[in-house]
């Protein structure tokens, strides 16, 4: 099938397919003459490099997965690690983000003592007021 068919199929764009065949995602289409003939496995494999960037993947970690892939066997072994590893990374970020959060709720519980601690409480409102329509 011709590049457009191919585009269509899988859910992306000519442009895109042809970025990843130039940054070695997609194995280099066979040609026609100067046309670019395009197997189901391309589409599929399309469809993977999609589906993985809309789950957060980026184009240079599908690299790492898709590095030497040449349209024959394609690489679960190496996709499962990646997919593991995003989880962790994942987590990981969640777990900074609940810290952060929590201590946001912390810190607003506690608002009085924080603006003490801040030296806020020391500005007349007046003056923050006036200061504030200046800004605006």
């Amino acid at each position: 099938m011709y590049i457009g068919k191919a585009a269509k199929l899988s859910g992306t764009t000519v442009k895109s397919i042809r970025h990843y065949e130039e940054i070695g995602l997609l194995p280099p289409a066979h040609r026609e003459g100067k046309y670019r003939i395009y197997s189901q496995e391309s589409v599929d494999v399309l469809r993977f490099i999609k589906c993985a960037q809309q789950l957060g993947f980026k184009l240079k970690e599908l690299q790492e997965i898709l590095h030497g892939y040449n349209g024959q066997d394609f690489p679960w072994e190496l996709a499962q690690r990646e997919i593991t590893r995003k989880k962790q990374e994942l987590l990981t970020q969640m777990q900074a983000m609940q810290q952060l959060y929590d201590g946001l709720e912390d810190f607003e519980r506690n608002l009085h003592g924080a603006k003490q601690e801040c030296h806020l409480a020391s500005a007349p409102q007046s003056q923050e007021k006036k200061r504030l329509e200046r800004l605006n």
